[in-house]
């Protein structure tokens, strides 16, 4: 009976270990996907559009460099107009000294065959980036050695704060599933004065650069949505994947259209990470 019982127990082991593949369903025709930034900096205004992909689907990504892409303020004349650039496969304002103006409403216009999409978003007020630190720290249980850096600043606005920072380590944006660095005021934002520690290490000499957005609450959810997607491993208690519910809008054509629209300051700090200190 004992040799019966580790035999099932054998069996059981074994059955828990089998790899499963979600039967994802997959479309013939792809959908435009749209990535938007509309900011205070020229250099960080960009529309990428590219052919979405099915979630096994590991072949390289299509841009779509045939749209008609514009900017526009509602309730005025106001237009952007963009233009495709094959460099950096996305498209740029034709005019690089536009910009966003803070308590302005944009409206983005994509219009792509027969398919015609639109987006809008509010330019927020940028909050206050008071100083960068960095300080090297000595291996700990679940803490590795290196350089630390921390963001000291002021929040003080009482709604709309969403808040996205991105890393860039030695000219390479840092952007895998854990670099999403995504704040709200959910729990206060008096860490943000006490200063906001990143969450990994760095070495000496390294080239830090740090990007601050305030984004729409549409814009930051996509976000908060692409991270949860990310995160998602297909074990047997994960939902089964979805794509994050975009904050652009159907006009005509196709019914369907994947990717977000960001209207947002930018704020950048810059550093170069030099012998410890006390």
């Amino acid at each position: 009976m004992q040799r019966l019982s580790l035999i099932l127990l054998a069996v059981l082991f074994w059955s828990c270990q089998e790899e499963v593949i979600l039967p994802l369903g997959t479309k013939s025709n792809k959908i435009p996907t749209i990535e938007a930034y509309w900011t205070d900096q020229g250099s960080f205004n960009d529309v990428k559009i590219t052919l979405s992909k099915d979630y096994y689907d590991s072949t390289e990504v299509v841009a779509i460099s045939d749209a008609e892409v514009f900017i526009t303020i509602p309730g005025t004349d106001k237009v952007v107009p963009f233009r495709y650039l094959g460099g950096t496969k996305s498209y740029k304002p034709t005019n690089p000294l536009e910009k966003a103006v803070v308590g302005e409403t944009y409206r983005l216009n994509v219009r792509w065959r027969e398919n015609v999409y639109i987006s809008e978003g509010v330019m927020l007020e940028p909050p206050k980036v008071d100083s960068v630190t960095w300080r090297f720290e000595e291996k700990r249980p679940f803490r590795d050695e290196g350089y630390y850096v921390k963001v000291y600043g002021r929040i003080p606005f009482n709604k709309d704060n969403n808040y996205r920072i991105r890393v860039i380590e030695n000219d390479t944006l840092k952007n895998q599933r854990g670099d999403y660095l995504l704040f709200d005021d959910t729990f206060g934002l008096a860490f943000f004065e006490a200063g906001l520690e990143l969450g990994y290490t760095f070495k000496e000499k390294d080239r830090v650069r740090l990007e601050l957005f305030r984004l729409n609450r549409d814009a930051y959810e996509y976000l908060n949505q692409l991270v949860n997607l990310l995160f998602n491993d297909g074990g047997l208690f994960s939902p089964p994947p979805q794509n994050p519910k975009t904050n652009i809008r159907v006009v005509s054509g196709n019914p369907e259209v994947l990717g977000y629209f960001a209207v947002t300051p930018v704020l950048t700090r810059s550093l170069l990470i030099q012998a410890k200190y006390d």
